[in-house]
């Protein structure tokens, strides 16, 4: 018979790193017969050993000997317990119990992932973080991987007028401008918003003959004074109105309800068995007369959780319509939930291991979405006492830190290099420079690390700056090409995090690198700034008496 921990004959001793503990050093020599007779010290666990416990006791060693205390979970009559793995190793050979699927079709190795991640102590080790920060007038999210800040985001009070993206209005054309191809709507806020052609639904019987055959004028579809159905698909930027469709979509949880239309998709970015899955189960729940999206956050929902979704998004629609016919004054339909609640619905999932909130009545709030929607996940859903805490949220968690680091347009790099962000009214400029990074070996490999260093922290920079619109990357010259190419696939990679839409072209003969990232709403600093009214956001103060 041999010792299941290290192979070796049971009457042997196991294998250990050192001494063992409280004996002196053998240098591997075998103890004296008589010490084989009694149990060694157990062994400490170590984080990751995945080997089974011992079929049988080990031998133990005198009582003379001073033995380590046997490892406990806070009882001296409690041994503390290694969970078994989960996943590939759990089985030796075969199919895993895990890897068969429920009644319900979904697979037992999902279940079992949604049902929570790994813990430590009882505490989910999730990958992501949020933490919620509520002031009177002002309601900040910060969102954390590891304990990096990754995104931020700001709500006012004063966003009923301009944090109003993914809002339904009943709205009114005001005019309709066949040059631009565009159409002005009231839908009942100080700024009227623009409906582009390719965004206005129409039907063809409503459209005069001669133009139902060929692609149709915005004129023969829309005409002023007429009220149409219309939602936000990007806030009000500067001097810019909001953007208008009148493809009006639902988001739940798990799918977005496409009213009156035949849209059906389930997101890419799921792999290809559990898209067939999910193909089985929305041909059963799919509303009639509806078009219907999957979402990312539908892998391992089970088909009573899709329903369930669906059929939230159906009696959110019918209230619509009812509201819809009451009036024909421009005016909001829909608004969607406050911030926090918004994202996650968009972000929660088992990778986050908490989300902390200071402010109790949006606790309340929160918990109660999370526990309708996902009520495995509510736990991780926790109050910060102010009243308790010695220290405000932001500064416990050393967000205040990183957030006054993302408002500076200069960023350092790790090996020393920096980045210079500086915006405009075209396009923002990122400058990529060496700084104190003066490399070991030659020019070619120091400006090819730096420029590496750069492509991950722009990324990243991007994201947490919220930057939308032109990009224009000035990376360091590379003469060689094949340099060129790792550096413009490291910030492919890098950005391919970020769930924001981008487009980015290959880096040019100058080192520059053009791109564009859609833009949703304001960046980081103009929320959290406003124009200096000496210079009027010039950054000079003109010498008056000199002109």
């Amino acid at each position: 018979m041999t010792d299941s921990m290290s192979g070796s004959p049971a009457t042997g001793t196991p294998e250990v790193d050192g001494p063992p503990t409280g004996g002196p050093e053998t240098n591997g020599a075998t103890p004296p017969p008589e010490e084989l007779a009694v149990a060694p010290a157990p062994l400490r666990p170590r984080i990751g050993d995945t080997r089974p416990a011992p079929a049988v006791a080990p031998p133990t060693r005198p009582e003379t000997r001073q033995t380590a205390p046997p490892v406990t979970n806070g009882s001296a009559a409690e041994p503390l317990v290694l969970a078994e793995p989960a996943g590939d190793d759990a089985g030796m050979d075969g199919e895993s119990d895990l890897d068969a699927d429920d009644d319900d079709g979904t697979p037992r190795r999902t279940r079992s992932r949604r049902r929570g991640g790994r813990s430590a102590k009882a505490r989910s080790v999730g990958r992501y973080f949020m933490c919620v920060h509520v002031q009177p007038e002002v309601t900040q999210i910060a969102m954390l991987e590891g304990r990096s800040l990754v995104e931020h985001y700001v709500a006012r009070g004063s966003d009923e007028t301009t944090q109003i993206d993914g809002n339904i209005y009943w709205g009114r054309v005001q005019n309709v401008l066949p040059g631009m191809e565009a159409a002005f709507i009231d839908i009942g806020i100080p700024k009227n918003a623009v409906l582009y052609r390719g965004d206005v639904r129409y039907d063809r019987d409503d459209i005069e003959a001669g133009s139902a055959k060929e692609q149709p004028r915005i004129e023969d579809v829309l005409r002023a004074g007429q009220t149409i159905l219309c939602q936000v698909t990007k806030n009000p930027i500067g001097a810019k109105g909001a953007r208008l469709t009148q493809e009006v979509s639902l988001p739940g949880r798990f799918a977005v309800l496409v009213p009156n239309s035949t849209t059906f998709g389930i997101s890419k970015r799921l792999g290809d068995n559990e898209r067939r899955r999910l193909r089985r189960i929305i041909d059963e729940v799919k509303p009639e007369g509806h078009g219907l999206i999957v979402r990312t956050a539908a892998e391992g929902a089970t088909a009573d959780e899709l329903q369930r979704d669906v059929s939230s998004l159906l009696e959110q629609w019918m209230v619509i319509e009812r509201e819809a016919g009451r009036s024909d004054q421009p005016r909001l339909l829909y608004r969607e939930p406050d911030l926090a609640v918004r994202l996650l619905r968009e972000e929660l999932n088992t990778e986050y291991r908490a989300v902390i909130i200071d402010d109790e009545t949006l606790y309340e709030q929160v918990r109660r979405y999370v526990a309708t929607v996902s009520p495995d996940l509510a736990e991780r859903v926790e109050f910060y006492d102010t009243s308790v805490e010695p220290l405000p949220v932001f500064e416990r968690f050393h967000v205040h830190e990183q957030l006054h680091k993302a408002l500076d347009r200069k960023v350092w790099l790790p090996s020393g290099g920096s980045l210079i962000i500086e915006r405009t009214e075209a396009l923002t400029v990122i400058d990529v420079n060496t700084g104190k990074n003066v490399g070991k070996t030659n020019l070619e490999e120091t400006v090819y690390r730096n420029n590496l260093e750069a492509a991950e922290e722009v990324a990243r920079q991007l994201r947490l700056r919220d930057i939308g619109g032109i990009i224009v990357i000035d990376f360091i010259d590379m003469e060689i090409r094949e340099n060129r190419d790792k550096v413009s696939a490291a910030l492919r990679n890098a950005l391919a995090r970020d769930k924001t839409r981008t487009q980015v072209g290959d880096i040019s003969e100058l080192g520059l690198v053009e791109m564009t990232r859609k833009r949703i709403s304001e960046g980081l600093i103009e929320s959290l700034s406003t124009v200096c009214e000496v210079c009027n956001g010039r950054g000079i103060v003109l010498d008056t008496s000199a002109l």
